[in-house]
């Protein structure tokens, strides 16, 4: 069953390429699917499901929708994602549209999600860095996000000349929600060098927390 569903996934990749690079990891005893870290279909015994949205739901009102069943601590639990059957797959026009609006709604929610947690809620992220983070104009966990790690280092560096290379590392882990202690080797190597590099193009203090 797990080479039906492999090949299902290669199928739903080239269906839907034009949502963008479509990445896939187990889950539930299956495998999500996913645009830019956001779940918008699940692939179970050879099968492709669309999570649910309005859309979808129009679409399935018209014919008894089977809905995707995994199994929890034993028992069965329904996700609200819809099969796509045969009729379906053969209208790759219709497909690819209502993926389309599955993957929009799925980064709606979790833009509302995001909205509803603090910058302190964040691993790493105290409430004095949530205000030094909210003087500088990164507000929110979305501007977090969308400036990066390094941006938002920047713009504290440029009012505190305090604000060292620790700080760097605990945004970066924020935004990846991890402690810092778990950032990849790699990835806090390129942080260590762009952080060298910063204090190479503006000397001065050499703050380390």
């Amino acid at each position: 069953m797990k080479k039906a569903s492999l090949e299902r996934i290669r199928t739903s990749r080239d269906h839907l390429s034009g949502l963008g690079e479509i990445k896939y990891r187990a889950l539930f005893g299956g495998y999500s699917l996913s645009v830019d870290n956001t779940v918008f279909a699940m692939v179970a015994e050879g099968e492709l499901y669309l999570r649910a949205c309005e859309e979808a739901a129009t679409y399935f009102d018209n014919k008894p929708p089977a809905m995707l069943s995994v199994h929890k601590r034993g028992r069965p639990v329904a996700l609200q994602y819809y099969h796509v059957d045969d009729s379906l797959w053969r209208d790759r026009r219709r497909l690819l549209l209502l993926s389309r609006e599955a993957l929009r709604n799925a980064q709606q929610e979790k833009q509302h999600r995001r909205a509803a947690v603090r910058l302190k809620d964040l691993p790493n992220l105290s409430l004095r860095i949530e205000m030094l983070l909210q003087e500088v104009g990164v507000e929110d966990v979305n501007t977090l996000y969308h400036l990066g790690a390094r941006v938002c280092w920047m713009r504290l560096r440029a009012e505190h000349q305090f604000i060292g290379i620790n700080i760097l590392y605990a945004l970066e882990g924020a935004i990846n929600g991890v402690h810092v202690a778990a950032l990849p080797a790699d990835r806090r190597r390129e942080l260590q060098e762009w952080w060298l590099a910063q204090q190479h193009d503006h000397p001065g203090s050499q703050p380390t927390g």
